[in-house]
């Protein structure tokens, strides 16, 4: 971080408070039952994700780009949720709200990189989905698995130094309002609005992160899916259309479920309540982490099978203990 403040000069300098105060819901009594929920959440969405990258790497027929894709999701998920929710957990469940200046924007880094690359993982299986209907004769060859892996590097790698530059930029100002920030987390947002000097760099920043790890990946989404919507009215059979479009619900259970609580917030705006906003939050950072192994489990139809051909094979070998043990 002293990176971005020695080229601004020697004599410039910056208030910086010892730790924030991460505050959490107003006024709402026995809310300590809500964060209980929360880690049962965060139980099921570990369990899940680590199912979903288990049976991807054992299972070899799933060793395909969309399924690279799968699995860098349900990573990211994982690494989400161990990023945010035991932090979250220890500062509500243990009264642990201060939390000092460095600590917090580690905290904020982990969380929007991980938050981040939900969303330009739904790019590459939206991505994915559109070249596999809409051109399903040249699929192996412009979507590999090289490609696939490729294309979500330089997601990561995006990510990263976009996140980190936020960060950085948070080191050049001066707080002298509040270190109390609104929120359940090290919200970037609420800890740029209590600075006093120009925040306006950090306000534009926040701006262009917002336009390119969310707006521009949905309407992506959107145009693919009208692209797919608009191939699959060509196909002759309605019973053909179903069959295609089934490959897709996944994906778009798992686009809605993340992108319907942000749009809301944003929507809303200022006029939505602190509390409010905290639950639209957890809905994106916390449920869609436990929803999607979920989805894709109950949905897809090979990961389907794979979980039943893994469970076989234990099974087979526990009666063949049992057999060579009794002889």
């Amino acid at each position: 971080m002293e990176f971005f403040n020695s080229a601004l000069g020697k004599n410039i300098t910056f208030v910086r408070p010892e730790y924030f105060i991460i505050r959490g819901f107003i006024g709402i009594p026995n809310i300590n039952y809500y964060y209980v929920f929360l880690f049962f959440v965060y139980v099921v969405a570990v369990l899940g994700n680590t199912l979903v990258m288990v049976v991807i790497y054992l299972d070899h027929n799933l060793r395909t780009p969309k399924y690279v894709a799968v699995f860098n999701l349900a990573f990211a998920d994982l690494l989400s949720s161990t990023t945010l929710m035991p932090k979250v957990l220890d500062i509500f469940l243990f009264n642990h709200h201060y939390i000092p200046y460095n600590d917090c924007l580690t905290f904020l880094f982990f969380c929007y990189t991980s938050l981040s690359m939900q969303t330009l993982n739904l790019v590459a299986l939206s991505y994915d989905r559109l070249i596999a209907i809409m051109d399903p004769l040249h699929y192996q060859v412009k979507v590999t698995n090289r490609f696939m892996l490729s294309l979500i590097a330089s997601f990561w790698v995006f990510v990263i130094i976009a996140v980190l530059t936020t960060a950085g930029l948070l080191t050049r100002l001066s707080f002298c309002k509040s270190v109390v920030i609104n929120s359940y987390f090290c919200d970037h947002l609420q800890i740029f609005l209590l600075v006093c000097n120009d925040y306006f760099p950090s306000y534009v920043l926040g701006m262009m992160l917002v336009c390119l790890i969310l707006w521009f990946p949905l309407i992506f989404i959107l145009f693919s899916y009208s692209c797919i919507g608009y191939a699959l009215s060509k196909v002759a059979t309605a019973q053909e259309r179903l069959k295609a479009f089934k490959t897709c619900t996944g994906h778009l259970s798992l686009v809605a479920v993340y992108f319907l609580p942000v749009l809301t917030t944003l929507t809303i705006g200022t006029k939505i309540h602190p509390n409010a906003l905290i639950i639209n939050l957890t809905m994106t950072s916390v449920f869609s982490q436990m929803l999607n192994p979920i989805i894709y489990v109950l949905q897809t139809q090979e990961i389907k099978e794979s979980v039943k051909k893994i469970l076989k094979i234990r099974n087979k070998s526990r009666i063949t203990v049992k057999k060579v043990i009794i002889k």
